[in-house]
């Protein structure tokens, strides 16, 4: 072996062909189980504990951030985690299914493998299947966008399904309702800037309620008016903390005390100057970013207008966002800052604390949901279920196509791309039906962790779905074989499409490997 081997440095190491796909399947599939037991009302929770400082601990039931949080040495796991982020940041719901869905997709693949079928082969088969399983939900969507009061109520079912495997279920109706109001305030928009959520520990999660209008986590200052109505507002982004002279800043050399004095005064002026042109903008309600100093403070609340110091930044885009304002940062020109506006301002009490609440703002769709809860914990996952509910529900008021649930769209879909495998000559027809088999996968997770006989199960559900215009789909309450449209199970249409489309790409990529080259990592010199 005349260093033949040698085309790479020292430590770098590649696998090839079969080892390498090997090795690809074997992270894969061990990224799906991992998440798998989350699927379904009756999936369960992991704690995520951080090794850093702090030892911080998450709680949660959200596949995307099960994943988000792992650190992954396998580069095919990487690609599932990629996706499921994907699917978190476009339609907000699904994480769960789309790894479990491209991990069983992989676990078949590797059967045709060994079965001495190509790769290429298996994904042109998986591309016709998830064309053919598409189109069969096209055909069986329901779409009441014309019927508002029929939308309304689809709306608080995918709600209610999309929260019933999440720590909510108990209260689902509860914050299904929340989300449906936040949302069809809205008016179609998918931007979520717009819905402020605000964590206060304590009470319990019944307590949680939404407002209309908008919630800054701040008190009001000392001596200020507790209540403005009919407020003008003008948000800034400036220093207010002029009126001494900042002695680290700056070295001035005096011969006298007095000196030091005119100095000081002549800042103050400064400040003074600074304070009436903002008043000039004829304002009663002063959010600023930053600190602003007792001086000015005294100077506001001589004028009778309220000052919030230190507004954080989220608040402040948003405040400026739903009050129609802009932040502003120089004073000189009244008249090209834009003005929020809002018909009252006053504080209120949640649990212990104060905050200031604006309501009756221009933009009307704005609100603000305040969740209560036991803990940190708790709330940070009820935080993370409502988001995945409001991000469906947005979706789906733009794409009004709704499905039943409960494993009743990958029944279907299993269905028609089985009828596709029996029509299609050729070895890609193994790969169609592995496709199938890969889709209920998904009804037999979601019958597995409610403890169900799944076998039994899935047969029962394929034989009722052999008859026409049938709503059957997995009940695990009652565990056993249910009418998805009696319990009112839904989910939109537009997350199950990026679910399997998302999933077969996935599948495609990772079946495409065939040698993964580790690079030699960069040595660090000795810097002693």
């Amino acid at each position: 072996m005349l260093q033949i081997d040698r085309i790479f440095k020292d430590e770098a190491s590649e696998e090839k062909g079969e080892r390498a796909r090997m090795a690809s399947f074997v992270g894969a599939m061990a990224i799906a189980d991992l998440v798998k037991t989350t699927l379904g009302p009756k999936g369960m929770d992991k704690i995520l504990q951080s090794t850093g400082r702090g030892q911080s601990v998450t709680v949660t039931n959200d596949g995307a951030t099960i994943l988000k949080s792992l650190h992954i040495d396998n580069p095919a796991a990487k690609v599932l985690v990629d996706i499921s982020k994907v699917q978190d940041d476009e339609v907000g719901d699904g994480t769960t299914s789309v790894v479990v869905l491209a991990g069983e997709l992989l676990r078949e693949a590797e059967k045709l493998v060994a079965a001495k079928i190509h790769p290429m082969t298996i994904i042109s088969g998986f591309r016709m299947a998830a064309e053919c399983a598409r189109d069969a939900l096209l055909h069986k969507v329901v779409d009441n966008k014309a019927d508002a009061e029929e939308f309304k109520s689809d709306l608080m079912k995918i709600a209610m399904t999309t929260l019933s495997s999440k720590i909510l279920s108990q209260d689902k109706e509860h914050f299904a309702q929340l989300a449906v109001d936040a949302v069809m305030r809205l008016k179609g928009s998918t931007n979520l800037e717009a819905i402020q959520i605000i964590k206060k520990p304590g009470g319990s999660l019944k307590d949680s309620f939404l407002d209309e209008g908008f919630i800054l986590d701040k008190k009001i200052g000392l001596g200020q008016p507790k209540r403005i109505e009919d407020a003008k507002i003008l948000v800034a982004n400036t220093a207010m903390d002029t009126d001494k002279v900042k002695i680290y800043g700056a070295r001035v050399r005096v011969d006298s005390m007095s000196k030091v004095a005119e100095i000081e005064g002549a800042e103050k002026e400064k400040m003074r100057e600074k304070v009436q042109k903002i008043m000039a903008h004829g304002i009663n309600c002063f959010v600023n970013r930053q600190l602003i100093y007792n001086f000015p403070e005294e100077l506001f609340a001589d004028a009778g207008i309220l000052a919030i110091e230190h507004a954080d930044f989220d608040g402040i885009e948003r405040l400026a966002l739903v009050t129609g304002g802009e932040i502003a940062s120089t004073f000189d020109n009244p008249e090209s800052v834009k003005i929020g506006r809002c018909k009252l301002i006053e504080e209120i009490m949640i649990g212990e604390d104060k905050l200031i609440h604006f309501s009756g703002v221009e933009f009307g769709h704005a609100c603000t949901i305040v969740l209560r809860g036991a803990s940190h914990h708790v709330l940070d996952e009820a935080e993370r279920s409502l988001h995945d509910a409001l991000c469906v529900l947005s979706q789906t008021v733009n794409d009004s196509r709704v499905l039943f649930g409960g494993g009743w769209p990958e029944m279907v879909m299993a269905k028609e791309v089985d009828e596709l495998a029996k029509k299609t000559p050729g070895k890609k027809s193994h790969a169609i039906e592995a496709f199938s088999r890969a889709l209920l996968a998904i009804p037999t997770t979601i019958a597995d962790n409610a403890g169900l006989d799944s076998a039994e199960l899935i047969s029962q559900l394929r034989a009722e779905h052999h008859k026409e215009g049938c709503t059957a789909g997995i009940d695990v309450i009652s565990g056993s074989v249910g009418d998805m449209s009696q319990l009112g199970i839904s989910e939109s249409f537009k997350v199950k499409q990026a679910v399997l489309l998302s999933a077969t790409e996935a599948a495609e990529m990772i079946l495409r490997v065939d040698e993964i080259i580790t690079c030699a990592p960069r040595r660090r010199e000795d810097r002693m």
